[in-house]
């Protein structure tokens, strides 16, 4: 019988014992016991898999449990015992699935077999392994111009795969090679690469040791990270001071309890902010601008004893214009703009003046605004002012939210490369790659509802609930000649093929990997540029799963050009993962000695210029201070700003359940948080159904019946789970970064 959704009060405190029993209880409904010990103890550990969850880096020395609450929801949704097989497909429908839940699909179970979709019956059918690779081939074959295809790419792939699933689209003459990152860090890489030359973090795991200050802004990591929790908790304990900036108040950034620590989780944990600014949705840059304003005046205060002056004259650009623009800014622009109060700011301020060592972590929060690439330069200015970078303690920290996103980039998962690495390409492999960006998510889209692109395939992910509009994503998919999905679960994206489609089943992180050569290990890239092995441990699901690398060495076979298939030894590729290292080795900087270091120490941290060495890799060698308007964020009484959020029982578009128990929401997702004073100028009471409707351009988009849920949020702002409420999020509002503006889009309410 189904649960009636309930909204209670939210949690102070993250982790304790709620999250070691929510974490079992899925592993072991999911896996059973002996599954799910076996697992969780081979979790992130070196002679194991690394999660399939989120990038946070392992300790070192790892630890015998090195896994959170929801990276045992990650392990057990992966290595459910669960098959969906032929059978379910021929009782359902694909017009029929696509009524169904998110939730509901993912709980069917682990693909266990190819299939063809069949668009006389609407239902997925079983194929052969080579019909399968014949059918990509033919529809290859019959395409007019490389860029009729598009390559998409979810951030659980492995650097190997993601290495020749890159090799392969542009040895085919192609750069759309859209991938997830598009959808949520693409400004943080476009921004930090403006401003410092490399669009990575500079941080690792060691400099929260010795932070002075930490400031956590647009971020959740309770329910993102939450490995995260334990280095703020250890910071926090030793002296640190978190600054947390967010328009709501996380019980993950209030207090943790470390679930392993079994003398003190009676208590209410370690408080870990120290000053919490509610800043409203996007109004990070006003609240930035201020701050720095703040810097400033105590910089006047004490001359020389606040900003790094001889590291912004040796190392940056633009600090004068910049300096100038921040004392012409009216402390009211700031205040409207940013929503907090002059005081508040001046008391951040201060903390983060007389730190030596600062950290900055963002995420999401941060990055999908129409504006994000702002809100990380202005990040970034704030760190320059100190000095705060190749410091120990200090730097960046852009958080990635998939555990390979970053490796797929550093492999050449993008559709924007620089001519750098595709010189590289050509040198290793002796062929022309292609010039001309290719397609980011939401131009491909874009394109194929143009009925521009005839091939889309997928190596993992969700793509339509993952991007904007999923009923208008839905249809682009569906405009395709081929749909080709490489995944391990059932998901929406599956159920728009196009007029053919194929579902072709994978091994998961957990699973053994035996190819000719013997069992084969992969390797990640985490946030901090560290890169590890990762070897599954189990017996695969179903003898009918193939490995990412052995598809996409097989699709490369039968679809290439003969002179570009005979050129490469795909089949000792597939047999043997150490020779794709070593071509790994041959092309990209930082992997001299690969195999060897990775047999030798299971792991190795990359180069970094600005952490290493202190030098900025831009054109100039400066880092740049770069300025940028405030947004324009002033709404009438009738309308709210409305960011999309993670519930707990969620990772990124895979629901594991319907409850959210930080946020006091059970058995549903159907949410709109809100203001209580809003609620009562608006008439409406706790759990009232509402729709909810965006406008751009002039075109409406509605989800009906959400429950109203009063919740601490800035007056005129709104919140609710995605992928539910990604139906009001146009494709337009993607802008220099092409990141959609899921965390800012302007909406009415009116009761159901």
């Amino acid at each position: 019988m189904s649960r009636k959704l309930t909204i209670s009060d939210q949690k102070i405190c993250a982790g304790g014992v709620p999250a070691a029993l929510s974490g079992l209880k899925h592993s072991i409904q999911k896996m059973g016991c002996t599954r799910s010990y076996h697992l969780l103890t081979h979790a992130n550990q070196k002679d194991g898999f690394d999660c399939p969850g989120c990038a946070w880096p392992d300790s070192e020395p790892r630890k015998q449990i090195e896994f959170c609450e929801n990276g045992a929801k990650a392990i057990a949704d992966e290595a459910m015992t669960r098959q969906l097989a032929p059978p379910f497909f021929r009782e359902h429908r694909v017009s029929e699935l696509r009524k169904m839940s998110d939730h509901w699909l993912n709980l069917q179970g682990r693909l266990s077999h190819p299939l063809r979709w069949n668009s006389l019956t609407d239902h997925y059918e079983p194929i052969r392994w080579e019909d399968a690779f014949l059918l990509i081939s033919d529809e290859i074959q019959r395409l007019r111009d490389p860029d009729e295809s598009v390559f998409y790419t979810s951030g659980r792939t492995s650097n190997e795969a993601a290495f020749l699933y890159q090799l392969f689209a542009r040895l085919l003459g192609t750069n759309n090679l859209p991938d997830c990152a598009n959808l949520c860090h693409e400004p943080s890489g476009l921004g930090l690469k403006e401003s410092i030359g490399i669009g990575k973090g500079t941080v690792t795991l060691d400099d929260f040791n010795h932070a002075e200050v930490i400031l956590v802004i647009g971020q959740n990591p309770g329910t993102n990270h939450p490995r995260m929790l334990e280095a703020l908790q250890r910071s926090v304990r030793r002296g640190a001071k978190i600054l947390n900036i967010n328009p709501i108040l996380e019980a993950g950034t209030q207090a943790f309890k470390h679930p392993q620590e079994i003398s003190k989780l009676l208590g209410h944990g370690t408080p870990l902010t120290s000053l919490f600014l509610p800043v409203k949705i996007n109004g990070d840059v006003a609240l930035l601008k201020g701050l720095m304003k703040g810097i400033l005046s105590e910089e006047e205060i004490n001359p020389g004893k606040i900003l790094d002056h001889p590291f912004i004259s040796d190392h940056t650009q633009g600090f004068e214009s910049f300096a100038e623009s921040l004392r012409s800014l009216s402390w009211n622009e700031i205040v409207h703009g940013s929503g907090i109060e002059k005081e508040q700011i001046l008391a951040a301020a201060k903390m983060l003046a007389y730190s030596k060592r600062t950290i900055c972590c963002w995420a999401m929060g941060i990055t999908q605004h129409e504006n994000g690439i702002a809100n990380v330069q202005m990040i970034v200015n704030l760190l320059l002012l100190g000095g705060h970078f190749g410091r120990k303690g200090a730097g960046v920290c852009p958080v990635r939210g998939h555990s390979n996103v970053q490796g797929d980039r550093t492999m050449g998962i993008w559709n924007a490369p620089d001519s750098q690495f595709l010189d590289r390409l050509e040198r290793t492999f002796g062929f022309s790659m292609p010039r001309e960006p290719g397609l980011s998510v939401v131009d491909a889209l874009t394109a194929m509802k143009k009925g521009e692109i005839k091939l889309f395939c997928g190596l993992g992910g969700n793509i339509v609930s993952a991007s904007p509009d999923p009923n208008e994503s839905g249809q682009a998919l569906q405009s395709c000649e081929l749909t080709v999905h490489i995944s391990t679960k059932l998901n929406r994206s599956h159920l728009h093929p196009g007029k053919r489609s194929l579902i072709l089943p994978c091994l998961g992180r957990t699973e053994i990997d035996t190819q000719a050569a013997g069992v084969q290990f992969v390797t990640v890239e985490n946030s901090m540029g560290v890169v590890s092995r990762s070897q599954g441990t189990l017996p695969p699901l179903s003898s009918n799963l193939k490995s990412e690398v052995a598809i996409i060495c097989s699709i490369a076979k039968h679809s290439l050009p003969s002179e570009k298939r005979d050129a490469l030894p795909w089949e000792q590729l597939s047999g043997n993962y150490d020779k794709i290292r070593d071509l790994i080795e041959k092309t990209i900087p930082g992997f001299k000695n690969l195999n060897t270091r990775l047999y030798e120490c299971g792991s190795l941290t990359l180069p970094h210029p600005i952490r290493d060495e202190r030098k900025f890799p831009t054109s100039s060698g400066l880092a740049q201070f770069i300025d940028h308007e405030l947004p324009a964020l002033s709404l009438p009484p009738s309308q709210f700003r409305l960011m999309t959020i993670r519930s707990h029982d969620q990772y990124n578009t895979t629901v594991y359940g319907l409850d959210d128990r930080y946020r006091g929401i059970h058995a549903g997702r159907n949410v709109v948080f809100m203001n209580p004073d809003d609620m009562k100028i608006h008439g409406l009471t706790k759990g009232d159904p509402v729709n909810v409707t965006s406008c751009y351009h002039g075109v409406e988009r509605t989800i009906t019946h959400f429950q109203i849920a009063p919740y601490n949020i800035p007056r005129q702002c709104l919140a609710a789970y995605f992928p539910e409420a990604n139906a009001l999020i146009p494709i337009e509002t993607a802008s220099k970064s092409r990141t959609p503006a899921f965390k800012s889009v302007i909406v009415t309410i009116r009761p159901s």
